[in-house]
């Protein structure tokens, strides 16, 4: 069984930042693409930003460029999102994603519970 925990979401004055992590464990064979998403009650769950299993590819929505970094630690199995100069219009909930091959499955996606980011002065 894989488990997704994120942490390091909460309330942030506009121009703020603050950083996400999402540790993957269990029962893992190997991981794949990572990345983040976000949710509103008002909008469907979107791509923030995704990074290739070795790090050297990422992926970015327009609204977050120059703003928001991908990373992550293989070692440990973990995705940061460090956001910067963060909007009230980022306020939402934001969920981890990893595709994962376990020892007895083939790659699928996983999610995380989802941490809520709230930027509001």
């Amino acid at each position: 069984q894989v488990q997704l925990v994120e942490s390091g979401g909460g309330l942030v004055q506009p121009g703020g930042s603050l950083r996400l992590s999402c540790g993957a464990s269990g029962s893992i064979g190997s991981i794949g693409t990572m990345g983040w998403y976000r949710q509103t009650p008002q909008k469907a769950r979107d791509l923030v930003a995704s990074i290739s299993s070795g790090g050297l590819t990422t992926n970015y929505a327009d609204s977050v460029k120059g703003r928001f970094t991908i990373s992550r630690d293989n070692p440990t199995n973990t995705v940061y999102l460090q956001m910067n100069s963060l909007k009230p219009e980022d306020t939402a909930v934001y969920y981890c994603n990893a595709r994962i091959a376990t020892m007895t499955r083939p790659y699928m996606d996983y999610w995380g519970e989802g941490t809520l980011v709230t930027v509001s002065s």
